[in-house]
């Protein structure tokens, strides 16, 4: 098993905010929320069904160092 944190941008767009993974955005590695919780809420499912999909598929999943860090054992994250 492996944990891959992914680096994600969150960005007002109006009345909502736009959230999307730069090395997953040509996989539709992209959502919204009507608040900044809600679009990273969305964006940690898209990130980890885009994932699930690609290794079910047999693709490569992203390493570019500075997008995404990948450890050999469990991790927790927190963004406060």
């Amino acid at each position: 098993m492996k944990t891959y944190v992914f680096r994600v941008v969150v960005e007002p767009d109006e009345d909502r905010w736009f959230a999307y993974c730069p090395v997953l955005e040509d996989k539709g590695g992209a959502t919204w929320g009507y608040t900044k919780e809600e679009a990273l809420k969305n964006i940690r499912e898209v990130v980890q069904m885009t994932v699930e999909s690609m290794i079910e598929h047999g693709e490569k999943i992203p390493e570019t160092p500075e997008e995404v860090q990948i450890f050999s054992e469990p991790k927790v994250a927190v963004t406060v």
